[in-house]
């Protein structure tokens, strides 16, 4: 297995790919090191509103044309936009990568971004926001997410909020598109039927400099503390009840995150996990719940959900809280040697995904993080040991929580859910 390549070209314009030779498709990902946390208040939800705007027409393609292109050769197309990162991205046969190269680039460096492009899809924008506001079990996680990283653009949603896209003017979009689409902040990445070679001359023929030189990275600073105790509870009219327990969690780069990783399984990872197994299969408390972490270049959250009926809340957050509570002393060998095998099992069988591949190394270049192949992965899952889970799980959830609560709740019921964050 070949390692990935990676050139940086005059411009700035970071290339990077990751070759299997026994596929005819390729997954092509144009990465934008641009996310939420890089807008300002007047910009809330301004990256992933290019996101849409796009795929609504450049200088020279039409909305119609950049569907079309890509249909007529069977080819997929999509994006997506992260706190840190917008990708736009395609999968396509192996002689179809120039096309897919062309169309894409053709959106990064002349989107028009006309008014009425910009209204017609402010609605979608609106619609897709109203979906996250109406799925309770999607709304919980913002909810922890502000809870815990506080006053940061990290905690904001990276939709906005209606308030902010109903404000974005045209020209706010327009500039926040020309300020940050510049070559310092892209990178490109293919995994499949693909020559490092052929893509750098169609990154330098077709992407360039993208016409705007001279840039810099966005500036960034990480949160100055984290929520520690703190309650949000959000009144909806369900039949079920979303809880999530949060905690500061570990950045991209930290020393600890393999660690962290195999946490993360043996908690609440899989239908063995300590979660699963106590609060559905044994208690029958609910039919969904498990745990998460989320890392960032210089912050990181981990949480625990559950979602049970609304009479059931106190003794299922009550047994939430006793398992994060025990996970910290009494994790045994067996349960870390389940957890590295599952993770080594997902690292592998990722590997005969080229959309997956793609983007493992779009992210890790992209973010600035090393790139770690896959035999790299893989020893370092192997040399984590029971007493380096232990360690981090104590560290880790032995700090104060925070508490989200979406469900038929007032907020006046504060007091009930008091004991959780004791």
């Amino acid at each position: 297995m070949q390692d990935p390549q990676i050139s940086v070209l005059p411009s700035g314009v970071r290339v990077v790919t990751d070759p299997m030779p026994a596929v005819r498709s390729v997954t092509l990902g144009m990465w934008v090191g641009i996310g939420s946390r890089d807008e300002s208040p007047a910009q809330l939800g301004a990256s992933h509103f290019l996101e849409h705007t796009l795929f609504k027409g450049t200088e020279k393609r039409t909305a119609r044309d950049i569907a079309e292109a890509l249909d007529a050769v069977g080819g997929e197309m999509n994006a997506f936009t992260s706190k840190e990162l917008t990708c736009f991205y395609a999968r396509v046969l192996d002689d179809d990568l120039p096309l897919a190269f062309d169309v894409l680039a053709d959106m990064l460096v002349d989107a028009r971004n006309t008014p009425a492009d910009i209204e017609a899809e402010r609605q979608v924008v609106l619609s897709e926001i109203d979906i996250h506001l109406d799925t309770p079990d999607d709304l919980v996680h913002s909810d922890l997410s502000e809870l815990v990283l506080g006053q940061h653009p990290l905690a904001l949603e990276t939709l906005g909020t209606v308030e902010s896209i109903t404000g974005l003017h045209r020209d706010t979009i327009h500039d926040h598109y020309l300020a940050t689409y510049r070559p310092e902040n892209i990178t490109v990445a293919a995994a499949g039927a693909v020559d490092h070679d052929q893509l750098v001359r169609l990154t330098d023929q077709l992407l360039g400099d993208l016409g705007r030189p001279g840039g810099s990275p966005p500036l960034r600073t990480p949160p100055a503390g984290y929520g520690a105790r703190e309650l949000r509870i959000r009144h909806r009219p369900t039949e079920q009840a979303h809880l999530v327990l949060g905690y500061p969690g570990l950045d991209q780069l930290a020393d600890d995150r393999w660690a962290l990783r195999v946490l993360n399984v043996a908690l609440g990872g899989g239908m063995s996990s300590r979660l699963f197994q106590e609060l559905r299969e044994v208690r029958g408390l609910c039919y969904s719940t498990y745990s998460y972490s989320s890392s960032y270049r210089d912050a990181g959250l981990i949480g625990a959900y559950v979602g049970t009926a609304p009479g059931k809340v106190d003794e299922t957050l009550g047994c939430l809280r006793s398992e994060l509570d025990r996970v910290r002393v009494d994790l045994t060998a067996d349960e870390v040697a389940r957890a590295k095998g599952a993770l080594t099992g997902g690292t592998v069988l990722g590997l005969e995904d080229t959309g997956s591949r793609m983007s493992r190394i779009g992210k890790q270049v992209a973010t600035g993080v090393p790139i770690v192949t896959v035999d790299d992965a893989l020893k370092r899952i192997a040399a984590v040991t029971t007493d380096d889970v232990q360690r981090v799980a104590d560290r880790l959830l032995g700090q104060p929580a925070d508490l989200a609560v979406v469900g038929p709740f007032a907020e006046d019921e504060a007091d009930r859910f008091a004991p959780a964050l004791a």
